[in-house]
């Protein structure tokens, strides 16, 4: 997925400011793709530059607001972008590579971080419980809800399997560490 491919969505969803459009992000897809507020500005500069969407100044907001909508080529854009095959995500994990040292030349004192990531994951499976309570306890939804449902669930089912994990992997360092100090006694 690129950027631009999320704000035409986004911005489909509901044209608004770059400022608007940084903090819906932040509170939707940037849940699952990640960007900053400048990388947001820069991407929209470009997506105006190759005529996807169109920005006006905003009457009576700051000097200088604009407004950005997604034009028709914007529109084919996502669809041909949507269309095209995706490769499955490969994991990139910095712990991961923490752990191939670990087993390499530890003990390393691995355990604090995996605890300090069990606790990120926790929260964010919190929050993302939180999201289902309050936007998805509708008996029947509509067609875009039911959507961003699948994809809530998604992120909760990689929370839960993360905390899962890291539980386990924290039960076998613990083990190993315990191990290490007995037979060097």
């Amino acid at each position: 997925m690129s950027l631009p491919h999320a704000l035409l969505t986004s911005l489909i969803e509901k044209p608004c400011s770059g400022y608007e459009l940084a903090r819906r992000f932040d509170k939707s897809i940037g849940y699952f793709w990640h960007a900053t507020h400048q990388q947001i500005y820069r991407e929209l500069a470009r997506m105006e530059e190759n005529g996807w969407v169109s920005s006006s100044e905003v009457e009576g907001g700051r000097a200088g607001k604009k407004r950005f909508e997604v034009l028709p080529a914007g529109r084919a854009e996502l669809q041909r972008w949507a269309a095209e095959s995706a490769a499955p995500l490969r994991l990139r994990d910095e712990l991961m590579l923490k752990l191939r040292a670990e087993a390499a030349i530890g003990p390393l004192g691995i355990s604090e971080e995996l605890e300090k990531r069990l606790h990120l994951h926790e929260q964010e499976l919190a929050n993302y419980r939180t999201i289902e309570e309050r936007d998805f306890n509708a008996p029947s939804l509509s067609r875009e809800n039911e959507i961003h449902y699948l994809i809530l669930k998604a992120g909760i089912a990689y929370e839960e399997g993360r905390i899962q994990w890291t539980k386990e992997a924290l039960a076998v360092i613990h083990k190993l560490d315990n191990n290490s100090q007995t037979s060097s006694r």
